[in-house]
């Protein structure tokens, strides 16, 4: 419950594009490299998730009246310092997985790995959680789309390219807007705890639309994705387009509430659904 397993394909799909995307463009792959990077990957988001889970309790957030799920440790199933302990044990496995990237990829992917760590301690941990002001879909787009996409793709080929860059936007933007479906979904309880994420600080109305840009800014990319790629193609990826236009209708739709629950799993599928067929695309 604390894991979160259900979200934990957000932090696999941005390897899998970036190495679709090396292999498009440069025909070259690292497999011990990907390996590596995807059990970091998943490590640093199991670690966040756990912290954040014993971090919110603390500060009080994620009571009983909340209309997500219920949280580990707010529901007393587990003791904060056990939450904790296993937290800093997954950050403490992806750092382990990093000496071995830094090997690959040099100073850049050390200075990635160590921000990506400190980020997900940081996002709920701290005296200024990232949590608690609008930037949580910011830092969800640029670690867990520009930096893995690019990341994985510097391990394949020892370089980044905007087309690499422009997958990892495209994959962070659908990241980002499964952040704000929760955000938006927990506003009302948020803002008791002192919390002033994205969604408070826009409102409901403008959020809608940033969840609207968010779930369109991807297909935007496409063009310029296959533009950079002598090989491929985008057009698998299109067949999301569909799903994201239903979710951005319902999001405007549907009253504020437990329906949301929903409409979160659906945009963590989305985002699932349009990084596996760009990466299909792209390689096949």
């Amino acid at each position: 419950m604390a894991a979160r397993p259900r979200t934990l394909s957000l932090s696999i799909t941005p390897v899998v594009v970036g190495t679709a995307i090396a292999w498009s463009v440069e025909r070259k792959v690292h497999l011990p490299a990907i390996g590596a990077a995807l059990v970091a990957s998943v490590f640093i988001q199991l670690g966040t998730n756990l912290h954040n889970d014993a971090a919110d309790s603390k500060r009080g957030g994620d009571r009983s009246d909340r209309i997500g799920p219920p949280r580990a440790t707010a529901s007393g199933l587990l003791d904060a310092a056990i939450v904790n302990r296993v937290a800093l044990a997954s950050f403490v496995v992806a750092a382990l997985m990093g000496l071995y990237l830094v090997h690959v990829g040099g100073w850049p992917i050390f200075l990635l790995g160590i921000l990506s760590i400190a980020s997900g301690w940081g996002y709920t941990g701290g005296p200024c959680p990232v949590a608690y002001t609008p930037l949580g879909e910011l830092f969800v787009a640029a670690f867990f789309g520009v930096g893995a996409v690019g990341g994985t793709y510097l391990l394949c080929t020892g370089h980044v390219t905007s087309v690499a860059v422009l997958a990892g936007l495209a994959v962070g933007s659908l990241t980002a807007a499964v952040l704000l479906v929760n955000n938006h979904r927990d506003a009302e309880a948020d803002a008791r705890v002192g919390r002033k994420t994205l969604a408070i600080a826009a409102g409901p109305d403008l959020t809608m639309w940033i969840y609207a840009g968010l779930m369109l800014l991807p297909f935007a990319f496409l063009p310029l994705i296959v533009s950079g790629s002598s090989r491929g193609s985008v057009l698998p990826a299109v067949i999301a387009l569909p799903l994201a236009a239903v979710l951005i209708y319902r999001f405007a739709r549907e009253p504020q509430g437990p329906i949301f629950n929903r409409i979160l799993v659906e945009t963590v599928q989305l985002q699932f659904w349009f990084s596996l067929l760009l990466s299909l695309g792209l390689a096949l």
